[in-house]
């Protein structure tokens, strides 16, 4: 049994989704409209054309024409030179293939798998009534879990909020939202002092189908670990940040 987490603000445990599939119907239950609530979110076929221009842009690397296809809640936390930066860290796109398409009244999912010269990914892109991206995730359930865990704590030391949402899962992302790992972040450094680096990650403890990962995180002020809970398919679905002592000596 997993060890309870210390309740901060931000999370507690949310359960784990059983498995990849699953995702679509996790992020639509809930977007079939009513006799009272007219349908008003995409086509499948705008959802299509939606996603094939945010790959392309992906594709082409564009990073000004990627930062406007964000939604405005996403665009409030990042800008072009964010979005440059990450994509210079990312293998070139060689191509993509959408996989499969549901449209929904305030999100529409659309699943691809894009193909790069590192090997290929399945990503799913949530979009808005107006072909915006909102949310995204990556499969990630053949990487191991630490790593998983030790790039989402990257993300969030870097201030890429929006790539460090895309590993939490679909239930978990609407809960947290970027803007949310934003203001954890930025307070947890008030306490802590300024962010040195990420050190290891340790496969603390594994179930069934969850695992808790230890991402040590190095502060001027002290150094301690990011509990991060992932599920069977290595989709975060909890987060604690650090205790803070406060007669913790600086690191040196």
């Amino acid at each position: 049994m997993l060890p309870r987490l210390r309740c901060l603000p931000l999370v507690l445990v949310v359960s784990a989704l059983v498995g990849a599939q699953p995702l679509l119907p996790a992020l639509a239950q809930t977007q079939k409209p009513t006799a009272a609530q007219p349908a008003a979110g995409l086509s499948v076929e705008q959802a299509r054309a939606a996603a094939t221009r945010i790959l392309e842009t992906l594709k082409n690397r564009d990073a000004r024409a990627r930062y406007a296809q964000f939604a405005p809640e996403m665009q409030a936390i990042t800008s072009p030179s964010m979005i440059a930066a990450t994509m210079r860290s990312q293998p070139p796109i060689v191509g993509f293939t959408l996989l499969s398409v549901r449209s929904g009244v305030s999100s529409s999912i659309v699943e691809a798998e894009i193909n790069t010269k590192l090997g290929n990914r399945v990503v799913f892109l949530v979009l808005n009534p107006q072909g915006r991206i909102k949310a995204y995730y990556i499969d990630r359930a053949d990487d191991p879990s630490s790593e998983v865990a030790r790039q989402f704590a990257r993300a969030l030391s870097t201030g890429n909020f929006i790539t460090a949402q895309s590993y939490l899962s679909p239930e978990f992302q609407q809960e947290i939202t970027p803007a949310v790992l934003q203001s954890r972040w930025q307070e947890l450094q008030k306490l802590t002092g300024t962010f040195l680096r990420v050190g290891r990650a340790v496969e603390a403890e594994r179930t069934t189908d969850s695992q808790l990962v230890l991402v040590n995180l190095v502060f001027n002020r002290l150094s301690d670990n990011l509990f991060v809970v992932l599920n069977n398919v290595n989709q975060i679905t909890g987060i604690d940040f650090p205790e803070v002592d406060p007669l913790a000596s600086p690191i040196r």
